[in-house]
């Protein structure tokens, strides 16, 4: 054996849960990513999806894709920055720089790429970037490429914050990052407070809207039209693969900014572009969620139904006030076998342990979609209530 697979072959976690019956990753789905899906045969209610307005099988986004195809092919075989941009990518930019009222904006083939390479991307050696302790992996991954001086603050603390920026020399750049939603635990940046403290400090402000647009703001437009506050944020980031129900990313700013990413961010550079499928996607989604409020309105009606009934329970679900709702297990294995007991009872959930959170704070993710109906969640509720009562996590 070489040295290498000599290394990774400490590594049996995996091979451990199997063991035990409890591993549950990589569950293949044979359906459409529904509210109601296929696996081994087997109908489950799926309340583990990102797709918050539950667009991910409309037709018109199908159609608009496979018409999309039709025109342009599947691929572009090249980076936008030389052969693989399409006048789609340019009405697509427009359109979103548009929907989110700012100047410009660039698309990247994953939201993931989109923070990798602006947040490494835009301050330098003698910079600084400031960034909440449970930003997204994409955020922290993004200012350990950067030059720059990296200052983690305690989650949606506004005096660590403080603190964080007065360590900064006031003649030198300082950009915070923070998620809008935060994707694990579904609570919301404290985004009047950053903004105040940036104009205090001289600071930027980058907000990943991630897991708020389609569920925040008017037409789904995220945290910081929520807010009223998306002048005063300088970078406004935004994922395909959530409500847009595609792939990819994008980052909505101004002018003088997108000019520098196009020419210096190397996960835009050097990956190909988005699909023409995954851009008409993405125009049709925009377009539905702006003609269709009462999907907004009815994902947050089912949303505050399930938490009363979740708090009514007993359950431990932290500072959640989105549609993304933290069950708080902490204990790895014990969240790894919940979410086997509730999948034989119908219920598919997401288990996050470490490193996605941190080992004390283990959790099954339960995640809202405007597509499920009262109904469904009510099941949901009962089988969790039964599942969690045996293991006596609730009265």
């Amino acid at each position: 054996m070489k040295l290498l697979q000599e290394k990774l072959s400490a590594y049996k976690a995996p091979q451990e849960a199997k063991a035990a019956g409890i591993y549950p990753y990589f569950r293949a789905i044979a359906s459409e990513q529904d509210t109601e899906v296929i696996i081994n045969g087997k109908k489950v209610l799926m309340f583990g999806s990102n797709c918050y307005t539950g667009l991910v099988n409309h037709p018109r986004i199908k159609q608009a894709a496979i018409e999309a195809i039709k025109k342009y092919g599947t691929g572009c075989a090249g980076s936008p920055f030389l052969n693989g941009t399409l006048d789609l990518h340019k009405e697509c930019e427009r359109r979103l720089a548009d929907y989110v009222h700012k100047e410009d904006a660039m698309i990247y083939s994953t939201g993931f790429g989109v923070n990798l390479g602006v947040v490494s991307t835009l301050t330098g050696r003698d910079d600084y970037i400031l960034w909440d302790e449970q930003d997204h992996a994409s955020i922290i991954e993004g200012r350990r490429l950067s030059f720059s001086t990296p200052l983690k603050y305690k989650h949606n603390d506004m005096a660590s914050l403080e603190a964080q920026l007065k360590r900064c020399e006031p003649d030198r750049v300082k950009l915070i990052v923070t998620d809008g939603v935060f994707s694990m635990e579904g609570d919301v940046c404290k985004l009047p407070d950053i903004v105040d403290l940036a104009r205090k400090y001289n600071a930027s402000v980058m907000v990943d809207e991630a897991h708020s647009i389609g569920v925040f703001g008017e037409g789904g437009r995220g945290v910081c039209h929520h807010f009223g506050l998306q002048d005063e944020v300088d970078l406004i980031m935004g994922t395909f693969s959530k409500s847009f129900a595609s792939l990819g990313g994008f980052i909505a700013t101004d002018s003088v900014i997108t000019n520098y990413l196009r020419h210096h961010s190397r996960s835009y550079i050097f990956t190909a572009s988005i699909t023409p499928a995954s851009t008409a996607a993405v125009m049709t989604a925009l377009d539905i969620m702006q003609e269709e409020p009462e999907r907004q309105k009815h994902l947050w009606d089912i949303t505050h139904y399930a938490l009363d009934g979740f708090r009514n329970m007993g359950c431990e679900i932290g500072n959640t006030e989105t549609p993304i709702i933290p069950l708080y297990i902490r204990d790895n294995n014990k969240t790894f076998a919940i979410v086997r007991d509730l999948f034989n009872e119908g219920i598919f959930v997401n288990p996050v342990v470490s490193p996605a959170v941190a080992p004390t704070d283990t959790l099954i993710r339960f995640s809202l979609m405007a597509t499920h109906t009262r109904e469904q969640v009510t099941v949901a509720l009962e089988k969790i209530q039964k599942v969690f009562r045996s293991y006596n996590l609730i009265p």
